[in-house]
């Protein structure tokens, strides 16, 4: 499974707001940006943070996509 933040780096831009801004606002770490920016999974703590910074919903902030593993045929 993959995790795509693509809702939230357009929210960024929408609010006029840095990276380095949110994390300064909410208190999310640099290791935790980063992690988001390669499309990982973060703690359900983090999206709570964003929801609730931005009062938005889940989906305002992150998309999950599937992926497909050689073999795995669904």
């Amino acid at each position: 499974m993959a995790f795509l933040y693509k809702p939230l780096w357009k929210l960024l831009i929408d609010k006029e707001l840095s990276k380095k801004e949110l994390m300064r606002e909410t208190g999310i770490s640099k290791s935790t940006m980063d992690k988001m920016g390669r499309g990982q999974p973060v703690s359900m703590d983090i999206i709570e943070r964003l929801c609730s910074h931005f009062h938005c919903q889940i989906e305002d902030v992150v998309e999950h996509v599937e992926s497909y593993e050689a073999g795995d045929r669904k």
